[in-house]
């Protein structure tokens, strides 16, 4: 087993099997010991703080801690040497103090740095569910689709304002869009009730919108869907969510998948399993056989002495990989045997030929009533579901 990485478990002092809450506990406990607001002109403390923040982004993140963990920090790093450190320490520091927009600093020094609160804001991701059919998931497909989301008001250009009037800044917090509460050696601070951390008021209110800035719009876009996505699978629309505020960029559009069931076939990732019936003749003597696959009718070709249930594959006729052109999965086929419930007069005789014949075969295993033989046969248990005993057969 490789060695296990431990350079960013001994910056929290901590062992590498420490759970989520020993690590939350040492970055909280360490943040607070080398925050360069608490060491003001320290370089050391400064450096420490920014090694300890950058530990606390990989190992507090699950997925970012498996990687790490088993390649190191260049693999969390994109390859890019490790060592450095691209984010900011102090959102780090805000977003896990609860800070937000700068709170952090503030509610355990009383003051330092902290973003604009009239700074732009991005907008909100939206979700779209969308159901699409078996074929349409094989062959791709571009789907046009409509919804309401806000959007800046025409009126005021986004602004809340009516005509020839701007936003006022807010006498409650002075414009800062945060309040402070002291408790003790610390000073909490809040978003502020009046303006919601704006920092400003809106005075006459833009009769359009009531001062929100925003309006329902309608939209209409094409998507293309491309072949082989799966049910759970997202698109992704740059730019279509919610509008941004002052300035902000647009959220994004997530498009959901859902493949509606089909009648015909069920499919498991790449693979497609289906169910088909032959005539006695054909499993007893073999022959080849017509049967739909979402590529189209294929032939199937029936060894003799095909039992009911046997499962035969058809290779590369299943669902398209993405991302790997040309790439099919399989086509899994359970073969039931009809046994026809009217016979005529001379296949009634051809069978009674043919059990005559069996009969001599296989002395003791029938006997002859002078309607034909009687077999004796072994009931077997209820079939466990055809899809999961088809799968069980495929070794799935």
């Amino acid at each position: 087993m490789p060695a296990r990485h431990t350079e960013l478990y001994d910056i929290l002092e901590i062992p590498s099997d420490a759970d989520e809450d020993a690590i939350k506990k040492a970055y909280r406990r360490l943040a607070v010991k080398y925050h360069p607001d608490k060491n003001p002109g320290n370089k050391e403390a400064e450096e420490k703080f920014k090694k300890i923040s950058h530990a606390y982004e990989i190992l507090g993140n699950r997925e970012k801690r498996q990687m790490y963990d088993q390649y190191g920090e260049d693999a969390v790093n994109g390859g890019g040497g490790g060592g450095g450190f691209s984010g900011d320490p102090f959102d780090i520091f805000n977003q896990f103090f609860g800070g937000g927009g700068g709170g952090g600093f503030e509610s355990f020094f009383g003051g330092g740095r902290r973003r604009d609160p009239n700074g732009p804001l991005e907008g909100a991701d939206l979700r779209y569910n969308l159901g699409i059919t078996l074929d349409e998931a094989f062959k791709g497909v571009t789907k046009k689709i409509e919804f309401n989301r806000s959007g800046l008001c025409p009126t005021c250009n986004g602004s809340g304002c009516a005509d020839g009037t701007k936003p006022e800044r807010c006498d409650r917090c002075k414009g800062s869009g945060q309040v402070g509460v002291s408790q003790g050696f610390f000073t909490m601070m809040h978003e502020c009730p009046v303006c919601h951390g704006t920092g400003q008021k809106i005075a006459h209110k833009c009769a359009k919108c009531g001062g929100s800035g925003r309006v329902s719009v309608h939209r209409s876009i094409e998507l293309h869907i491309p072949a082989g996505i799966d049910t759970g699978n997202r698109i992704r629309v740059t730019g279509e969510g919610e509008p941004g505020v002052r300035g902000g960029a647009n959220g994004d559009l997530y498009i959901l998948i859902q493949i509606r069931p089909d009648r015909r076939f069920q499919r498991e990732d790449e693979d497609i399993y289906a169910e088909h019936h032959i005539p006695f003749p054909v499993a007893a003597l073999g022959g080849v056989v017509t049967i739909p696959t979402v590529h189209g009718d294929a032939e199937l070709t029936v060894p003799p002495g095909t039992q009911n249930g046997d499962v035969l594959t058809l290779k590369g006729k299943g669902m398209p990989v993405r991302q790997r052109p040309n790439v099919f999965g399989n086509h899994h086929v359970k073969l039931t045997i009809d046994v026809p419930r009217k016979l005529t007069d001379a296949q009634k005789e051809a069978l009674r030929a043919y059990a005559a014949a069996f009969t001599q075969d296989n002395p003791g295993g029938a006997k002859d009533n002078g309607t034909g033989p009687n077999f004796t046969v072994n009931s077997s248990e209820a079939d466990p579901g055809f899809f999961q005993k088809l799968k069980d057969k495929v070794g799935l």
